[in-house]
Formats: C-alpha cells, structure tokens, sequence
C-alpha cells in the first residue's frame, strides 16, 4: 500500500520493507514525507508478524535530508510565527529518529545511494546499515553554515564510529564513500546496488530464524547500553533480561532439543 510519499511492501514473510518513495527529489525530508513516515514506523512496530524491518529509498538516493525547493506545511504550524514553526518542525524529524530506535523489531537501512543531511541521520537511527557501492555519507549542516549536529547525529555518530572519526568528518563536512564507511565501522558492509536488498532479505531471514522476544531484547539492551551510566549497571539491566528469557521461555530447552536432534530450533517464547 501507499501512504503518501511512504510505500509499504512485504517482500518476504514477516519482513517489512519502507521505502522513501520520492526519487525525483532524492527522498528529501519534507514535512508530508516524514510525518507519513513516523505513522508506518509506528504502527509496523505493533505489528507481531513483522519480525524485520528493511528502510531505504526510491531510485538511486537513500535520503538527502532537508528539502530545499518545498519544505512541506502541517496543520500543527497553524497560528505560529518562525519560532514556533520551527520547533514544531523539528519535533516532527526528532521523532521520526526516535520512533526507528523505539521499534519492538530490528531496523536494516539498505542505504542505495547519498545519505546527507538528515538523510545521514536517519540511516543512523537504524540498528544495521548496509550499502550500495555507490552510497555515501554527508554532514550537510556545517557546509550551508549551520551546525552539523542535528537529529542525534552528534550523540549516535561518535558511539559508532569512535570521537576522533566523528568529530573530523562532522567538522570538515566532507563526504565518506561505502568503502570508508565500511573501514571505520560506519556500515556493516558495502555490496553491488544489485546486491543491496537481497543482502537485507538474508540478514533479515537469519534474525527471523531467533526467539521473536530475544531479539527484540537484544535491541533494547544494546540501545541501553548506549546510554549506560556504568557497566556495573548495565550487566544488572542484561542479566535480568537474560533471567527474564531463560525462566519464563521454554527457549533454552528447545536450543539443547534441537542440537540434539541435529535440527533448527522452533522459538514458541
């Protein structure tokens, strides 16, 4: 189905694939893009068939944030003046970063093409990113005279990438290719365009082949982990996750049943 500029497929069972579907302007980050957006990543996360979710774009663009010719108007602007509009537009892209962080499943960005901007941010929201040979990643804010540091890119990039990395490309607002995404940790890996997708479809099958509740915790605690005052704290926050799973499941008996049998296991949680 298509909601707005939002197209919303099911390539294989119990994955669902989001595509920014405005290729003649790179997938830019208008207003009636991203609301319609943050509706799919919130309504898809309350649905328990989808196990994976797979992000990308329409055409040979992944995003390229901002959109310069036609921002987009909401009714929630109503009545504003340039300061409040603007907050409000900027809660509208805050949680369309939040909403992919928050989703019950695992969020793949198939990153087809240029991530600028906001487009750069939102791949990061992601939990995996894979990308096409010809992707590449862009801090547009500090090349149009603003800050580079918007949608959790100064909070999320460093954690990835490490401080020095961050603050050198963030800095200098040059682009990185696939190739040095995937050196630097950026990416998981880059692949041919054609490669793309179907190399989401594996990844997405093998975490489909795990406890559904597993996974979803495995999610939750390595986003924990980044906002972890100590380890000391976090091993308490995972440990009792993992007493959670492991006295509530019959997931364990299951694993050693299925090793035993020399079969794959079936997760009931």
């Amino acid at each position: 189905m298509t909601v707005s500029f939002i197209l919303i497929e099911n390539p294989h069972p119990q994955v669902a694939q989001i595509t920014l579907n405005r290729p003649e302007r790179m997938n830019a980050m208008a207003f009636d893009v991203m609301v319609p957006l943050r509706q799919a990543l919130e309504e898809i996360s309350f649905d328990n068939d989808i196990r994976v979710v797979v992000l990308t774009g329409a055409g040979t663009s992944f995003c390229s944030g901002a959109d310069l010719q036609d921002p987009g108007y909401l009714p929630i602007f109503d009545g504003l003046t340039m300061p409040g509009i603007s907050r409000r537009a900027m809660k509208v892209m805050d949680d369309v970063i939040l909403a992919i962080r928050d989703m019950h499943q695992p969020v793949i960005a198939a990153i087809n093409g240029p991530a600028i901007g906001g487009g750069f941010c939102l791949s990061l929201a992601a939990d995996i990113r894979i990308a096409a040979e010809s992707a590449y990643f862009r801090p547009a804010g500090i090349n149009n005279g603003l800050t580079a540091a918007e949608l959790g890119l100064s909070y999320i990039l460093p954690r990835a990438i490490g401080a020095s990395r961050a603050f050198e490309i963030m800095l200098s607002g040059r682009d990185v290719d696939a190739l040095e995404a995937e050196r630097i940790g950026l990416i998981s890996r880059s692949v041919a365009q054609e490669k793309l997708l179907p190399e989401c479809y594996a990844l997405a099958e093998r975490i489909i082949g795990f406890s559904h509740l597993g996974v979803e915790l495995t999610k939750q605690m390595l986003w924990a982990g980044l906002d972890a005052g100590s380890l000391t704290a976090h091993m308490n926050h995972e440990g009792h996750a993992q007493l959670f799973m492991r006295m509530t499941t019959q997931n364990f008996e299951e694993a050693i049943r299925a090793r035993r049998e020399k079969r794959k296991p079936e997760f009931k949680d």
